[in-house]
């Protein structure tokens, strides 16, 4: 694992254990401690399948709406890996290339697909559906990392034609989402992640919230990143060193 890497996840686990994130605690439930987390390569169908395996019922805890963006919160099952920004699409940015697995009821940000099959691409938040993102260090927020911005415009910025159109590293790549009993799982295509079959990886359960740039939605506070990590439930190594290799 490179150092960057590492020393942004060192910093991950540091903050989680020394700053707290009063809101955050509503959902800090056995839906969100995690077990195990496996990801399996199936080279006959050239397909990897990720799986996080909770104590209680994956996905089953979502998001309570604020009713405005400004704060919206965010909950999301996590892995954060070895892969290159460049694999995933992001061309060679610097930072953490995660898989994020989110539920978030107040904002749209897969308007290329249709996750509740009502006809309507713009309502379907709160359904869990995959993003990727690049993380990186951030400490204005609790949990010491956000998922990295840019200004719109800058000629440099590489992004994939999926991308929901907001000034930060983030994609909606549309994978599949299956959660039954204690377990969440995303098949991702291997052709997806440029064939590229053995990183190392970690999971995360977090809480994340949006800012929209007006000083954020906790009083007192100045400007936040415009998705922070605010606190992190349970991360699966315990130290996320990111330990974990495809089987």
């Amino acid at each position: 694992m490179k150092k960057s890497m590492f020393i942004l996840c060192f910093i991950l686990f540091n903050y989680t254990i020394t700053k707290a994130c009063d809101k955050c605690g509503t959902y800090n439930n056995s839906d969100f401690k995690i077990k195990s987390a496996v990801i399996t390569h199936k080279a006959d169908l050239g397909i990897t399948v990720w799986d996080i395996k909770v104590e209680g019922t994956a996905g089953k805890t979502t998001p309570k709406p604020v009713g405005q963006l400004n704060g919206a919160p965010v909950l999301a099952y996590v892995f954060p890996t070895t892969l290159k920004s460049s694999d995933i699409g992001f061309g060679q940015a610097e930072g953490i290339a995660a898989l994020a697995l989110t539920s978030h009821p107040d904002f749209e940000d897969t308007p290329l697909w249709d996750e509740s099959l009502d006809g309507n691409y713009l309502n379907d938040g709160l359904v869990w559906h995959a993003h990727w993102v690049l993380l990186v260090e951030d400490k204005r927020v609790a949990g010491g990392l956000s998922v990295k911005e840019f200004t719109k415009g800058d000629p440099n910025v590489v992004l994939p034609p999926t991308n929901p159109g907001m000034a930060m590293y983030m994609d909606s790549p549309g994978f599949n989402i299956v959660t039954k009993g204690n377990s969440i799982k995303v098949i991702v295509p291997d052709f997806r992640i440029n064939n590229k079959t053995n990183f190392k990886f970690d999971a995360v359960s977090c809480y994340m919230e949006v800012s929209t740039g007006d000083g954020g939605s906790h009083e007192g506070e100045g400007k936040k990143p415009m998705l922070g990590v605010y606190k992190v439930y349970t991360v699966a190594s315990g130290n996320l060193s990111l330990p974990y290799s495809v089987k």
